[in-house]
């Protein structure tokens, strides 16, 4: 089932894929990585002048990496905004998307956090470096097949 901005899109011809939607009617769309920078500043002039969140998740061990956006329309004198989720999924091997940083300033600690947890890398973010784990951090804690380092050896080493 085709929502109202997806209906948009290909009345516009913007290429995207419809995963119909969430459990709370929310229109939910997949974008290239290759498409989502200049998609995302379709969708922030088409009224999307908000982000909610930026958040990102491994779908399976070996498998993809999602990039996922929630989007709010915000207008004055409407009730109950409209709202899209995105997600843009990338190659584990080597997991890549644009930052759309410049489109809302909103998602610069949230594009860190998904770096941080699952190495994904935003190009042409401003300050891509970790913000929750040390530096010199080896891997990505959050993805399914990461192993982490046995904490009374790394005590021992010390």
């Amino acid at each position: 089932m085709q929502g109202r901005l997806s209906a948009w899109l290909v009345k516009h011809g913007i290429i995207h894929r419809s995963l119909g939607f969430d459990y709370q009617g929310i229109e939910t769309l997949q974008i290239k990585p290759e498409d989502w920078h200049s998609i995302a500043v379709i969708l922030y002039v088409y009224g999307y002048n908000y982000l909610r969140s930026q958040c990102a998740y491994d779908v399976a061990p070996g498998g993809l990496l999602a990039s996922v956006y929630h989007l709010t329309r915000i207008e004055s004198g409407v009730d109950q905004p409209e709202e899209v989720c995105i997600k843009v999924f990338a190659s584990r091997r080597n997991p890549r998307i644009p930052s759309v940083f410049w489109v809302w300033k909103s998602v610069d600690f949230q594009e860190r956090e998904s770096y941080d947890m699952l190495g994904i890398s935003y190009d042409n973010h401003p300050r891509l470096k970790r913000i929750l784990m040390p530096e010199s951090w080896i891997g990505w804690p959050l993805r399914k097949d990461y192993i982490a380092p046995n904490f009374y050896e790394i005590q021992d080493a010390h």
